[in-house]
């Protein structure tokens, strides 16, 4: 949706909720209602907490320091190892999982460094171009406790919540604890070109019928 839609999403959201309440059937079911109900009750229970991160990287000023970040191999990245329910529990929904490969792609095809802070190594800094816009950049920090995704602060426009996580933060989250262990080469789209041949590469002879005596032919 366009951003200008925003302060009309509350509406939107009832009207499709109406539609779908008197014309379909129920979108949870049965067997799943206990985990959406927990899901649901998670979401409140994190609207009232704050992004502890957040404010750590203004106070400090993490955001400005650059000596206190250090490169490293990604070999060397301490980041706990999750699987898809565990990604799904973290961003709460599967929609920022689904742009991640792709997205992360991208940037690994350009530059992507992805750096630790000196006095805390589970403390990680990444700066990542805009999905939208290719001059727009942003920082990011995600933070590593008890073999757990502790904390996470981006600076796009939606980086500073907690319930979830926005596309940014939750590609390099999917990267680090599960893409980079799956063995791949490609994590962006796929390439079904290399399964063609170019026609140009083929030689074709066509036999001439001198036989038919017509000049027009």
């Amino acid at each position: 949706m366009p951003n200008s839609q925003i302060p009309f999403i509350g509406d939107f959201v009832r009207i499709v909720c109406s539609i779908s309440n008197k014309y379909f059937p129920p979108l949870s079911s049965t067997d799943q209602s206990e985990s959406d109900v927990a899901m649901a009750a998670k979401m409140v229970r994190l609207l009232e907490k704050e992004n502890e991160l957040q404010k750590k990287v203004e106070k400090t000023g993490l955001d400005r320091k650059q000596k206190v970040w250090k490169n490293v191999d990604e070999e060397d990245i301490y980041f706990p190892v999750l699987n898809s329910e565990q990604l799904s529990e973290l961003t709460l929904g599967v929609y920022q999982l689904s742009l991640s490969p792709s997205y992360i792609q991208e940037h690994l095809d350009g530059e992507f460094d992805i750096k630790v802070n000196i006095d805390d190594p589970k403390l990680l800094c990444v700066k990542m171009q805009s999905r939208h816009s290719s001059s727009k950049r942003y920082m990011l920090w995600i933070q590593v406790e008890n073999e757990a995704v502790d904390g996470w602060y981006c600076t796009c426009r939606c980086g500073s919540r907690v319930v979830g996580m926005c596309a940014h933060i939750a590609a390099i989250v999917w990267y680090l604890s599960n893409g980079r262990h799956s063995g791949r080469e490609s994590y962006g789209v796929r390439d079904w070109g290399v399964h063609l041949s170019d026609a140009a590469e083929f030689k074709i002879d066509v036999a001439i019928d001198e036989s038919s005596g017509s000049d027009t032919d």
